[in-house]
């Protein structure tokens, strides 16, 4: 299923029309129409910003739901597992590039949040050492 018809079967679901829907998203409803129907390109940021709106992940809109093909290897039909399963590979790719950039930005914020803590730490022991800091309750 392709994220246009995943985002009109989302929106179905909640009772919702699709002026309701171009409200929340802030847009036009002919511009959320046109996004529905897949006459326009969703930006990023916009499936962010659907994702949000119906509380999923977006890797949750871009994937496919189980639409695999199955090539022969060789031609041989053989039960040794000479079969592949490929799938949309540049919309996984792109999915799995998403959640790359998501997950470094995470890790770099945890990270600034642990330079943070280590220079409150220090200053800590410092304002110790000086006998400015009471650690009593």
């Amino acid at each position: 299923m392709k994220p246009n018809e995943k985002i009109k079967n989302l929106r179905e679901l909640n009772d919702w029309s699709q002026e309701k829907m171009a409200e929340k998203m802030q847009m036009s409803k002919n511009g959320y129409a046109r996004l529905e129907r897949g006459e326009s390109k969703m930006s990023l940021e916009r499936l962010a910003q659907i994702a949000d709106i119906f509380g999923l992940d977006i890797i949750e809109l871009l994937t496919k739901d189980y639409e695999r093909a199955i090539f022969l290897v060789n031609g041989q039909s053989t039960a040794e597992g000479n079969i592949n399963y490929y799938s949309n590979n540049e919309l996984e790719l792109f999915s799995l590039q998403s959640e790359i950039e998501k997950l470094k930005l995470i890790i770099t914020h945890k990270n600034e949040l642990l330079a943070q803590k280590d220079k409150e730490i220090e200053l800590l022991k410092k304002m110790n050492k000086q006998g400015n800091l009471s650690l009593e309750d």
